[in-house]
């Protein structure tokens, strides 16, 4: 059985202020507990993990005796792929059957060839890789198998070579050697056999996978090269300049309707599970280094993302000499840009995700001058933040700006009961602008910072 819901909308948060400074953005990880995993060991997502992925980003859920019909609507929506042309017609799928823009959408990619989709037919192992070899954008290379080496490749498959005809060998042997089919399946594989769950799961994660559409994170915490991962990410990364969008949130600022904002580039988006994940907001890169390294010492491993971003806010002219990244404004105050970043990770599971405030709060939040025994350049109010609900953690908007003709978004944030009068104010500013209030989770301590306390 499938269910599917055909708008997929990715949530893309980052962060900032609109009362104040600035920051950003998250989601999930491994099903076993973040303390028992080894410190040199990281593991690959496999099929519970994708199938959490699938539920919670598209809710798309495949259990029981899955059929060919079902395993098709649930790769064109996965993919988002959609017919263009009406003029596609199959033997058995009636325009008017729930299967046929899918069967279209995925015909027209070269995923299917038709005329008869058989979509009542039992989902087995062989079609089941087949299609998600072709929907994986390998079926080229499949087809440059001579027999040999095809044939050599299946003998890593108990029940396949015998089962399978020249192509059918040919696209196995591409799925075996791309790891579109993991080793975990080969002695069980019987082509002809109906497909598991844990089969279909793990061929639609390993899909997304091949077309950038899964989680995106440079590794674990625990990893041994994650700090020069992390190093070259933020070496690499420099300020962001986004002309379109900053003309719209500079006049704000100058409008006083924000304090501050940042931009994000969405090709960066970890995309990881809400559920699991935390966005984490500095701009001291020694800070970073020392936050894994605590992570590391408190048990908690995660996949860890660097998001770059560029903080703006107004600088006063009485401040004195301002940065080297800023611009004049008419009033003789400047517009300071900084280079700043989130680390956004996912954690094993819920319990991990919830200790992440504790050893915050014990480590890397400033209570008093001169404090010891915090990680470097810890701040005041720290930023931290979930799209989904925690315990002692408080709401707040992300008055979330977006482009379509780029990959920039810009983040003011504001307290709940400020962000009409942001998107009004923005509206106003440029009625074409694409304002998306969406409203998540925040660490205490930056929650009073909006509230203009100290602590």
């Amino acid at each position: 059985m499938i269910k599917t819901k055909a708008s997929y909308t990715k949530l893309l948060v980052a962060l900032l202020l609109s009362v104040s400074l600035i920051f950003t953005q998250a989601t999930a990880f491994a099903a076993t507990s973040a303390t028992t995993i080894a410190a040199t060991t990281s593991q690959e997502d496999g099929a519970a993990q994708y199938k959490q992925f699938l539920q919670q980003k598209f809710d798309v859920t495949l259990s029981g005796t899955v059929t060919k019909g079902e395993y098709i609507k649930a790769v064109a929506t996965i993919l988002g792929y959609e017919p263009t042309d009406e003029k596609v017609v199959f033997s058995d799928v009636e325009k008017s059957s729930e299967l046929y823009a899918s069967a279209a959408a995925l015909y027209e990619k070269g995923i299917l060839s038709g005329p008869a989709i058989q979509g009542d037919q039992v989902l087995t192992n062989y079609v089941a890789v087949a299609i998600a070899l072709r929907a994986a954008d390998l079926k080229e290379l499949a087809y440059t198998y001579p027999a040999a080496k095809a044939n050599k490749v299946l003998t890593k498959l108990s029940a396949a070579s015998k089962s399978l005809d020249a192509k059918g060998a040919q696209e196995v042997a591409a799925a075996v050697d791309t790891g579109l089919l993991t080793a975990d399946f080969y002695s069980s594989f019987n082509p002809k056999a109906a497909a598991s769950d844990q089969l279909i799961y793990t061929l639609l994660g390993k899909v997304l996978i091949t077309k950038g559409l899964y989680k995106q994170y440079l590794g674990y915490v625990n990893d041994g090269d994650i700090y020069a991962k992390l190093s070259s990410a933020y070496e690499t990364s420099d300020i962001i300049d986004a002309p379109k969008l900053q003309t719209l949130v500079n006049t704000a600022l100058k409008q006083d309707l924000i304090t501050g904002y940042n931009i994000k580039d969405s090709r960066f988006d970890a995309n990881f599970i809400d559920s699991l994940s935390l966005i984490y907001g500095h701009s001291n890169f020694k800070h970073a280094i020392q936050l894994i390294g605590l992570l590391r010492s408190e048990g908690l491993d995660a996949k860890v993302q660097f998001e770059p971003k560029t903080s703006a806010f107004i600088f006063l002219a009485e401040w004195g000499t301002p940065g080297p990244n800023v611009v004049q404004i008419e009033n003789g105050n400047y517009i300071n840009y900084d280079k700043e970043y989130d680390l956004a990770f996912e954690f094993a599971n819920a319990a991990d995700k919830a200790a992440f405030q504790d050893v915050i709060l014990t480590y890397a939040k400033k209570n008093e001058e001169g404090q010891a025994g915090l990680i470097s350049a810890s701040w005041w109010q720290p930023l931290y933040y979930s799209q989904t609900e925690l315990s002692d953690y408080e709401i707040i908007t992300n008055n979330f700006i977006t482009d379509p003709d780029s990959s920039y978004t810009v983040n003011p944030f504001s307290l709940n009961e400020d962000s009409a009068k942001v998107v009004a104010g923005l509206k106003a500013i440029d009625p074409d602008a694409i304002v998306t209030p969406t409203q998540f989770w925040v660490d205490k301590p930056f929650y009073r910072y909006l509230h203009g306390e100290s602590l």
